[in-house]
Order: C-alpha cells, then sequence, then structure tokens
C-alpha cells in the first residue's frame, strides 16, 4: 500500500522514512526490445536472443537504463503527495548497477527519503532506492534521485 503525503511539510518531516517495497514485476524481452526501440541502444545483450545464449549470462538482459527507469512506475506503488503543483524528476544524484537483470526474472523497489532541500522553484527531496534482483544477493540497482515538489 502506497504511502500518502498530504502537502509538502508532510515529506519534509518524514526524512529518514522507509517507503516500504513494490510488487515484483517481470522483465520481458518485449519490454527490452520497446526500450531499445526507444533509445536506438540494440545491443545485441539486450537484443539478440539467440547470440545472448551464448554470452556471458546465458540469455538477454534488461538495459541499465530501463532498469533505473523503473524507479517512476515503482514510485507511484510506493508513495503519493497532494497538495503540490507538480512533482518533476529533477535529477540523479548516484546510479550503480551492481547484478544484470536477466530477461524472465523478477524486480522489485524498495526507497526512502533521504532528505529534503528548500529552493526559489520549492523542496527538492532525496530519495534512496534499492532494486532488488529476486534470488540474486545483489541488487540490480542502487540509486539517489531527487524530485522537485513545486507548492
Amino acid at each position: 500500500m502506497a504511502q500518502s503525503f498530504t502537502g509538502i511539510d508532510e515529506v519534509v518531516h518524514a526524512v529518514g522514512t522507509q517507503l516500504g517495497e513494490s510488487e515484483w514485476l517481470e522483465i520481458t524481452q518485449e519490454q527490452v526490445n520497446t526500450f531499445a526501440d526507444a533509445t536506438g541502444d540494440h545491443q545485441w545483450i539486450h537484443v539478440d536472443v539467440e547470440r545472448a545464449k551464448k554470452g556471458p549470462y546465458g540469455g538477454t538482459i534488461a538495459h541499465g537504463y530501463l532498469t533505473l527507469s523503473l524507479i517512476a512506475r515503482f514510485g507511484d506503488e510506493l508513495f503519493s503527495i497532494s497538495g503540490v503543483t507538480a512533482k518533476l524528476n529533477y535529477g540523479v544524484n548516484k546510479v550503480r548497477f551492481p547484478a544484470p537483470v536477466p530477461v524472465g526474472s523478477r524486480v522489485r523497489a524498495s526507497a526512502s527519503i533521504s532528505n529534503t532541500s528548500e529552493t526559489p522553484a520549492g523542496i527538492q527531496v532525496s530519495l534512496n532506492w534499492v532494486i532488488e534482483l529476486e534470488n540474486s544477493t545483489k541488487p540490480a540497482c542502487v540509486a539517489e534521485t531527487v524530485v522537485l515538489l513545486v507548492p
């Protein structure tokens, strides 16, 4: 169940709050191919199923940036904020991809609010994300993102 915040003040007071875990999401070859088409990144390790079977992972893997982009989807599962004009992606401070995501595997995300800072445009909220890869000791992605909340 998503954490609901009513207004910016509640978010500011929630620094340090764990927002929970998303549902598991299976990564499909169709998703990977669609992402490759959208970005122009058609590297064989992502889209050539037959060649990738003989590659280092025994099959195709998701693009790292595809995994990172799922934060938008997972964010909607983990939290909502009302009482703001806009909730905008402001940036990413740090991203790492410790483990590849094989097509057919499942991922889920957890997040926490690590910091907030006031700017002339609104409040910047830093979130720490871990995208877990099912049955792996390493996460698929760890990232610190920044969201701008506009009053």
